[in-house]
């Protein structure tokens, strides 16, 4: 199954739009485990994508960061064979 992982903090607005977007491919018949990570969890991880979130990777490789590209999500997807229709 893929991961899709997004990196994240509570009160990000621009996370919580990445989010129902990633859900919203997940619902039109991409199919991915989704995991949320909270970059407050971990100071390596605060450090490394704080002025950055949301940061989106597909199975370990980084796709998106900032505002969602939901195209090169989609083209990731479709490389690893995500698409179930």
């Amino acid at each position: 199954m893929t991961d899709v992982v997004v990196y994240s903090r509570p009160g990000c607005h621009l996370c919580e739009q990445a989010l129902e977007q990633i859900v919203a491919l997940h619902e039109q018949g991409y199919r991915f485990e989704l995991h949320e990570v909270d970059i407050e969890s971990h100071e390596l991880l605060l450090r490394r994508h704080l002025e950055r979130i949301p940061v989106v990777e597909v199975d370990g490789v980084e796709v998106s960061e900032l505002i969602l590209d939901r195209a090169a999500l989609t083209a990731r997807l479709d490389t690893v064979g995500a698409w179930s229709r």
